[in-house]
């Protein structure tokens, strides 16, 4: 991450729905300004709400899962400091609550 919180951290793409934006085109949106991938096919995995999660306010994030081919290339932009592919096994310490939004689409969609 480039800015506060949790700044130089590894965090999900992602970012605020704007007004009036349906929820799956805010998701794609934020992924294109933070990585330049567009993707057209995204699922939802679940809704994360806990108080605190979020040190800035009572934070609700709704996460989604796609997948991208081997070849794709993303690249760093907007408050994204920096861009990377990290194997399951081997995650950094994650911002916010991240590692659980990823456990939970490993457990749903990786190991089916």
């Amino acid at each position: 991450r480039k800015n506060e919180p949790f700044r130089d951290y590894w965090a999900l793409p992602g970012g605020f729905v704007d007004e009036n934006e349906d929820l799956e085109i805010a998701a794609k949106r934020e992924l294109r300004e933070e990585t330049s991938i567009d993707l057209n096919q995204l699922t939802q995995i679940k809704a994360y709400g806990k108080p605190f999660r979020d040190p800035r306010s009572h934070m609700v994030t709704v996460a989604f899962w796609a997948e991208v081919g081997e070849g794709v290339i993303g690249e760093a932009a907007d408050d994204a400091k920096e861009l990377k592919w990290f194997n399951i096994d081997d995650l950094p310490q994650l911002a916010f609550d991240h590692l659980d939004i990823i456990t939970d689409a490993v457990d749903i969609y990786i190991k089916k």
